[in-house]
């Protein structure tokens, strides 16, 4: 199995629970928070998409989906267009509503593909190189990818969970 290959798999991982925890939730349900502080599903959701494309887009030296693909203004939030959604306040955390869960699952997806072809083109030799020296030590283009992964894969479980709170309601 080659790298890319690897990845791919992880990432389509990733892809089938964010489709899994979208499939059939009302507006009510992606937007209902289970606490004062909690995060809803689709905050949730779009941290992961957006978090996915700005990692990804840095180590492949492209323009993020969110933007090349005309993603912040279809979604219209108020928020900087680029915001991941790190260290939100509650009331940030408030302004990623309203968004139906096809066009968190088109966005996603849309994020997913241009993941997919990127990693397509990684080879061994590449997870090696240094992509951020703002860590100590500096971070490797294999950690950056393992640590999107990671990160994506907590928050599905954290939105799969909420989703098991509100079936429980």
């Amino acid at each position: 199995m080659e790298v890319g290959e690897v990845f791919a798999d992880a990432f389509g991982r990733v892809q089938e629970e964010v489709h899994a925890v979208l499939d059939g939730l009302s507006q009510e349900d992606l937007d209902a928070r289970p606490g004062p502080e909690a995060n809803p599903i689709g905050w949730l959701v779009w941290h992961i998409a957006r978090v996915q494309d700005d990692h990804v887009a840095g180590v492949a030296g492209r323009e993020q989906t969110w933007t090349a693909g005309g993603w912040h203004e279809r979604f219209g939030l108020p928020l900087d267009p680029e915001d991941l959604g790190y260290g939100h306040s509650s009331e940030q955390v408030a302004q990623v509503s309203g968004i139906a869960a096809g066009a968190l699952r088109d966005y996603y997806d849309a994020v997913h593909a241009a993941t997919l072809d990127y990693v397509a083109t990684v080879s061994a030799a590449d997870l090696d190189r240094v992509v951020d020296e703002g860590w100590d030590p500096p971070v490797t283009l294999g950690v950056r990818l393992v640590s999107v992964v990671n990160d994506n894969q907590q928050h599905t479980g954290q939105a799969a969970y909420v989703r098991g709170l509100l079936a429980s309601r």
